[in-house]
């Protein structure tokens, strides 16, 4: 199984090839907004670096969002145009249970938190209910004041989140709020790879021309 990620939710975008062997290639950059410009000539060199040519993939991964208007169109439309003609598998993943999967083993909810813009966050929990790894509280739009009031007991905070954000985070949330290492923090398309493979070996894939993008209501 050859799984390519795609991610371009936030103003960081990244790209993974996931093989049976394991990750192969996966790179990670602040695109702001240029995805249109940037994500294929990054997409052709992988895949070339990588001698990979599209129908010798199997799936394809893509971040569903929350997150930039544009960049969702801009991923899902790139991932579908891949897909489609190709007859290649195609899974959706939310953008925030990518940035909350590296801490799934966590005894702690785990808060996954990306930039919105204007002081705003999208954030959403994550946890353990049951023995099981699952979506505790949906994503909402909201700033950093209202998410330290909203984490109620000791939790971790991680994704997107700025030297303002964390020193107001760590302020507020004394002393519930606990803040996974930067390097921790980052969103990464492997990640989001290995997700879709766990899905797909349990026959989850989705349908290519029913896949939208989430998007948050503005507050």
């Amino acid at each position: 199984m050859m799984i390519l990620a795609i991610d371009t939710a936030t103003q960081y975008a990244g790209l993974a090839l996931l093989s049976p062997d394991g990750l192969i290639a996966e790179e990670t950059w602040y695109a702001d907004r240029n995805h249109t410009v940037e994500l294929l000539p990054r997409l052709e060199r992988m895949l070339r670096v990588a001698q990979l040519q599209v129908p010798q993939l199997t799936a394809l991964a893509v971040a569903l969002g929350p997150g930039s208007f544009t960049g969702l169109r801009i991923g899902l439309a790139v991932a579908k145009g891949l897909a489609l003609p190709y007859k290649l598998a195609v899974v959706g993943v939310p953008t925030l249970e990518i940035t909350a999967y590296p801490l799934r083993d966590s005894q702690q909810p785990v808060w996954a938190i990306a930039q919105a813009g204007r002081g705003r966050l999208l954030a959403a929990s994550y946890g353990l209910k049951k023995n099981k790894w699952q979506l505790l509280v949906e994503p909402f739009l909201t700033d950093v004041e209202e998410l330290a009031q909203k984490i109620n007991g000791p939790a971790w905070c991680t994704g997107e989140i700025d030297q303002e954000t964390a020193k107001s985070l760590q302020q507020l949330g004394q002393p519930r709020v606990q803040l996974v290492s930067p390097a921790k923090r980052l969103r990464r398309p492997g990640y989001l790879a290995e997700i879709a493979r766990t899905r797909l070996e349990a026959d989850g894939q989705d349908d290519p021309d029913a896949l939208v993008p989430i998007y948050i209501s503005s507050i």
